[in-house]
């Protein structure tokens, strides 16, 4: 029955209260929810087999912080859990490197569906558990532990493994024949019957032709029922899972209709399924990420032969010309072929993603060595800055006047030169900007780079040359003499300049050398850090046609025709310095006196 004579504001507080209360109602019938599935309803299988396999881990280091043994699924938000689409099962546990110090449940057979399972480099033992009854398994790693005992007879069942790896370890016995079928296989560093005075080999010669083929991942969540209570909660529920999906659209990844999951020929390279990057970075996990740079993330990963790889995730996956033209641009970065440059070992792509395969350099890159080591590590050396100095001019140098088209960089800087095994270095990230057409002189485009290594010409109009790496180079030698970021802005507490170009340029002037190099850098020829500081600057000139080619860079750096160049640039910088003390001059003592003018006007800067 309608409330008669009741005014708009009372109306509008009755609909208020309506909805006040039918909010309480719904946060009771979820307490309810929760309630009866938490007593009544047990834990799903998978969700109670992982709670046992963490437990018999031993997470002693409590890296594994995201299962929620609440939730109905594992599929939604767990780290290192990947799921499959179709039916919601867990198809893959990556666990490596975690630092578990317990051993491998028998619980782990619970999980049916799982075809890959990854537990390298931590620190179990004990008995390998029988696992035959996984029948779907096809990647089986578990190298670098402390497992003991022989491997189950059982084992040999598995008639779906294609790769098994239980290399340093200490198990001894007999291996079951049938595990010598496997495509790969590695037994070696244990007390196995294998090697060359038995029949069978400890390591397989073939290798890996792609991952397994299973189902395409998505992520599904299947609803706990308690009465009636899961219809009236059905709709929320509905609109809850909506709205999530809209959110994690571009967080939780999955494989596109249509992709190929076998391994492609491409070249010389290889392309990976979407599956194998998932599986090679535990599905973008944060904790993998090693690097960030104008072009997008990097993270650290491992891919199905147990080699560690570098995966490059491109940030703006929407190339123009769409995957044909990422293609093309890929093909010409393989062809680039130098001892001063990071090979590209694969690359993968969807309808929506870009990512770039490179070998993972250990030593890591030169911005570490410089500024992130840890307590006990050793810096580099005088004659190792030099010789990352000689190599990333010869990259660079190769990119410029030997590549067809000519490969611009447009984001160098320390933090993208890495050190391989021979402290090496090897130039990381090159070709990820346009290639450039051999009839243009420069190119416009989207800035990309680093505040501080970046040319005002490029910052200013977006162009960008080889003058344009010729800069980013010049900065890079001053970090490699100082072991400075190019922009600190710490050095505002010293009233000091916060571009390291412009510091440097004042110490310079004002005699200061001692202040210039590196405190860590104890050992080194005075003469040949004023060389490098001195192609330093005549690499970071205002105008790009004034920058020497890296050609002529490398001919200096070895002081060929430095000393006449670095004469010029004196010359000029002397006329600069003069005709900015003149106009400061003018500009205090004009025709018009000081005198006579306001006070806001002498508070004004000049």
């Amino acid at each position: 029955m309608a409330i008669p004579n009741l005014s708009r504001k009372e109306k509008d507080m009755k609909v208020k209260s309506c909805r006040l209360l039918v909010m309480c109602h719904a946060i009771i019938l979820i307490l309810l929810l929760i309630r009866c599935s938490s007593e009544n309803t047990p834990r799903p299988a998978e969700v109670e087999a992982l709670a046992e396999v963490l437990r018999d881990l031993n997470d002693s280091n409590g890296r594994i912080t995201d299962w929620n043994y609440f939730l109905v699924s594992p599929c939604y938000s767990w780290s290192h859990v990947i799921c499959d689409h179709e039916q919601g099962n867990v198809i893959s546990l990556s666990l490596g490197s975690i630092g578990f110090t317990g051993k491998l449940s028998s619980s782990i057979t619970k999980l049916k569906f799982l075809t890959n399972l990854d537990l390298h480099d931590n620190n179990l033992s004990g008995e390998l558990p029988d696992l035959s009854s996984l029948v779907n398994l096809q990647n089986l790693n578990l190298t670098r532990n402390k497992f003991s005992g022989s491997i189950p007879t059982s084992w040999g069942q598995l008639s779906n493994l294609k790769y098994l790896d239980l290399s340093s370890n200490d198990l001894r016995g007999k291996i079951p024949e049938k595990l010598f079928s496997t495509g790969v296989f590695n037994f070696t560093a244990t007390s196995l019957d294998c090697g060359t005075t038995l029949h069978q080999p400890c390591i397989s010669t073939s290798s890996v032709t792609g991952s397994p083929k299973t189902s395409k991942l998505k992520f599904l969540t299947v609803g706990a029922s308690c009465g009636s209570v899961v219809l009236l909660l059905f709709g929320a529920l509905f609109f809850y899972r909506l709205n999530l999906k809209r959110k994690l659209n571009h967080e939780l990844y999955v494989d596109v209709e249509g992709e190929d999951d076998s391994k492609v020929s491409f070249g010389q390279l290889r392309r990976f399924s979407w599956r194998e990057i998932q599986l090679a970075t535990d599905n973008f996990n944060e904790s993998n990420i090693i690097g960030r740079g104008g072009f997008g993330k990097v993270y650290k990963g491992v891919i199905a032969d147990n080699t560690k790889v570098a995966i490059k995730r491109l940030a703006d996956y929407q190339s123009p010309g769409g995957e044909a033209a990422f293609l093309r641009e890929v093909q010409l970065i393989s062809v680039a072929v130098h001892r001063n440059l990071l090979r590209l070992i694969g690359f993968s792509t969807t309808s929506y993603e870009r990512v770039l395969v490179y070998p993972f350099m250990q030593n890591l890159s030169v911005a570490y060595h410089l500024r992130d080591l840890k307590p006990g590590e050793k810096g580099l050396d005088w004659a190792t800055r030099k010789r990352i100095a000689f190599g990333a001019a010869r990259g660079l140098e190769y990119l410029h006047e030997h590549c067809t088209p000519k490969i611009i960089h447009r984001d160098l800087k320390a933090a993208n030169i890495l050190l391989d095994d021979d402290f090496e270095p090897v130039l990381g990230d090159f070709g990820l900007a346009k290639l450039v057409d051999t009839s243009l002189t420069h190119i416009t485009t989207q800035v990309r780079g680093t505040m501080g290594h970046i040319a005002p010409e490029y910052l200013s109009t977006g162009k960008s040359s080889e003058k344009t790496d010729v800069f980013g180079y010049g900065i890079t030698l001053l970090e490699l003499v100082t072991g400075q970021r190019a922009i600190d802005l710490s050095r505002l507490e010293d009233e000091e300049d916060v571009l390291l170009l412009d510091h440097i340029k004042k110490l310079l002037k004002e005699m200061r050398i001692t202040n210039i190099v590196d405190p860590n850098l104890t050992i080194y020829d005075a003469k040949e850090v004023e060389m490098m500081l001195q192609v330093a600057l005549l690499c970071t000139q205002g105008s790009p046609e004034d920058r020497p080619k890296m050609g002529v860079v490398i001919h200096m750096l070895r002081g060929q025709g430095l000393a006449e160049r670095w004469a010029e640039w004196e010359q000029i910088e002397q006329v600069k310095d003069q005709d900015l003390s003149r106009m400061s001059y003018q500009f205090a003592w004009g025709e018009d006196s000081t005198q006579d003018q306001e006070a806001i006007q002498l508070s004004q800067a000049r």
